[in-house]
């Protein structure tokens, strides 16, 4: 992922005795994703942890719970309406790979809906000798019989796109085919689609995602598709788009120059880019006759300044024509941040989040001005909110949920505070007696640092209780309160404490908090997590023999970087499809889009501060870590599974006790199918419930 490596003049660089540089690394050989030597080795290493963990008592009974979650009739089916229908993926023990079937709304509401089934994906996979992953399908509007079905081999970024009729229920023959990438294709009429894939040679950014958009016209081959931008070889992607809102279609072009930056184009009909002239770091989203603009960063045009953070809107015309007069649609707070939006047929619904609970509010537009009307929900965890059909009807799914509480799924419908219970999920466990707490604690810089804190009333305080901490710190993105099925009957039941950390980097109070762990300032996420960690200490929920952390992708790196920098806080570790070599993260997959996250190693000046947390060049021999379970996948090509190898090779060389399993399917969700996901979280439990308790 590093462009190039650091010369050994660079006296920044040399002044760190911890760092390994590339060269210097024994470890590059499992890297080498399907290389002979390094499945081998990886084979080794899930036989090892597999013996242990798979022959402790705990083991089968977890797995058979969480297959029975996973694999319940009572789950409450996703939909998406395409055409007339409501459709739904449905995954079972009969279906690992899944149906995509339909119903009515009416039908849905039903407590036992009548299903018809459009494709059987187990059936396909079987006949092409495939494990095929459902990756979506994009219908073409209004009436969606024509679709553009998505299938990835064994849960990878990478799909293969092929157009499939709904009424016929088949593929067709001499339909849209595209082979193995990743990107985009998207519908712009029956006979034309937006095409940013792996053209071949030059077409891919250093990201490894496409730098090219084309249009593609049916009965032609892709290699005379009209090329409509090209973006640099160092941003990050480039797509494209079109807005079927009638009497408001259009045509959009957007450059992803970095994660958080982007230029947008809007397609006239005679094919010219009219770049939309906003700030580098704000999206827009042209909706009807209005264009909305969230900001990342506060921007001063027009003779006023409007807040970071907040989403502005006004006339989109006007606004080609270089007027500049927003109105505000939501001003955030210093705990108070926008969450999504969507629009309904007359309506834009705001989803904020204050304090990390949503909250939920109605905008019309009449006689050109804007209604604001809060919906009264109740005060609860997390609310999701999904628009039926945006261009045709005002009503909306309302997905309440907590810790504890399982999930609820009603109907609603613009103007109105009444609504329709339409599914609610069982209790996959006994959460009587639990209770939900948000606390704080006090980072190394004075600031305050949220966490959700769930476990049984009535929990001694003596610091004997076995306590997972959980967190993140990243990308934007919030952690909420959800109910966790999984977590609470592998865990809550069995007298463990669960925390959840909403730690500078995410999202949960806006882009100042994401901002303030960017790059230079990446310390500041992991001071936060020890900060929680402590003030667990300090309560006497747990104690460092009984605490452990866990974490994902950026949340792998964050307790990879926590664990080498406090292993005197922890007992246990679970790192999952991890970041952890930041000297090459920028040359492994997609790793270079991620520089505008944490810098550029390739950078002496930049390099130093990321060397100071990078767990690979700062993990030592000789210190006592608490013990790790590594995880990953061999599929996921978005986060290199050489991170979480490498990272364990050298643990061992140094004499650390860790463990590691690779799954060879999942992509980076490191699971594809729901057996596989009950193998991977039991085997998680397990090796939690015997660190801790």
């Amino acid at each position: 992922m590093i462009r190039s490596l650091f010369k050994p003049a660079l006296l920044a660089v040399c002044l760190l005795p911890a760092v390994t540089r590339a060269a210097d690394d024994p470890n590059l050989w499992l890297e080498e994703v399907t290389g002979e030597k390094a499945l081998k080795w990886v084979e080794d290493r899930n036989a090892t942890s597999l013996k242990e963990l798979t022959g402790k008592p705990e083991y089968a009974p977890l797995n058979d719970k969480l297959l029975s979650i996973l694999n319940s009739k009572a789950r409450i089916p996703a939909v998406q309406k395409i055409g007339d229908h409501l459709y739904n993926l449905w995954r079972d023990e009969q279906h690992s790979r899944g149906l995509w079937r339909r119903t009515s709304l009416a039908e849905y509401k039903k407590a036992e809906p009548k299903w018809e089934t459009v494709l059987d994906l187990d059936a396909v996979a079987k006949t092409e000798g495939e494990n095929w992953v459902w990756h979506g399908a994009d219908c073409l509007q209004p009436k969606g019989q024509r679709c553009l079905i998505a299938l990835s081999r064994g849960g990878a970024d990478a799909d293969v796109v092929r157009e499939f009729d709904t009424v016929s229920k088949t593929f067709l023959k001499d339909g849209f085919t595209l082979p193995e990438s990743k990107g985009s294709a998207t519908w712009v009429d029956q006979n034309t689609l937006f095409v940013s894939r792996d053209f071949g040679e030059g077409s891919l950014t250093d990201s490894g995602y496409p730098r090219m958009v084309k249009l593609w016209q049916r009965g032609k081959p892709l290699t005379q598709a009209t090329m409509l931008y090209e973006a640099k070889q160092d941003d990050m992607s480039v797509g494209a788009g079109k807005d079927f809102t009638p009497g408001y279609e259009r045509e959009l072009i957007t450059r992803a120059v970095t994660f958080y930056t982007n230029e947008q184009y809007l397609r006239g009909k005679n094919g010219k880019l009219i770049k939309l002239d906003k700030p580098d770091d704000a999206t827009a989203t042209p909706m009807r006759d209005q264009i909305l603009i969230e900001l990342r960063s506060a921007w001063n045009v027009g003779g006023q300044t409007y807040p970071q953070g907040a989403l502005i809107a006004m006339n989109f015309t006007r606004f080609l024509k270089g007027e500049r007069k927003f109105e505000i649609l939501f001003e955030p707070g210093p705990r108070k941040s926008l969450d999504g939006y969507s629009p309904t047929k007359t309506a834009l619904l705001i989803n904020e989040l204050d304090n990390v609970r949503n909250r939920v509010y109605e905008l019309k537009h009449v006689a050109g001005k804007w209604q604001r009307r809060a919906v009264d929900l109740p005060a609860f965890g997390a609310i999701g909110i999904s628009p039926i059909d945006s261009v045709k009807s005002d009503e909306y799914l309302v997905s309440l949920t907590d810790f504890t509480t399982p999930t609820t799924l009603y109907l609603g419908r613009v103007g109105s505070n009444e609504r329709e219970q339409l599914k609610q999920l069982p209790a996959f466990f006994d959460a009587q007696g639990v209770k939900v707490a948000q606390q704080e604690a006090t980072s190394k810089d004075g600031t305050k640092v949220p966490y959700f804190l769930v476990m049984r009333e009535g929990t001694k305080l003596d610091g004997t209780n076995p306590t997972i901490l959980y967190g993140y710190g990243g990308f934007e993105v919030s952690l909420k309160p959800s109910y966790a099925a999984n977590m609470g009957a592998s865990w809550l039941t069995k007298g463990g404490v669960y925390v959840l950390a909403n730690i500078r980097g995410g999202g949960e109070f806006g882009p100042s908090w994401h901002q303030a762990a960017l790059k230079e300032s990446r310390q500041k996420a992991y001071d936060d997590f020890i900060s929680v960690a402590e003030d667990l200490i300090a309560s006497k929920i747990t104690s460092p023999a009984h605490l452990g952390i866990m974490g994902g992708s950026n949340g792998g790196l964050l307790v990879g970087a926590v664990m080498v920098q406090r292993p005197d806080l922890f007992k246990a570790v679970v790192c999952q499809v991890p970041l952890l070599d930041m000297l090459r993260f920028n040359k492994l997959l997609a790793g270079a889009s991620w520089m505008g996250e944490y810098g550029d190693p390739d950078d002496a000046k930049q390099w130093d501060f990321i060397s100071k947390y990078s767990p690979y060049q700062n993990v030592k021999a000789g210190m006592k870590y608490p013990r790790t379970l590594f995880t990953t996948s061999t599929r996921d090509d978005r986060v290199h599974p050489g991170h979480a190898r490498k990272m364990v090779a050298r643990m061992m060389e140094q004499g650390h006790d860790v463990l590691y399993w690779e799954n060879t399917e999942g992509g980076h969700g490191g699971a594809a199918n729901t057996a596989q996901q009950a193998k991977m979280w039991a085997l998680t439990y397990t090796f939690l419930l015997g660190e801790l308790k």
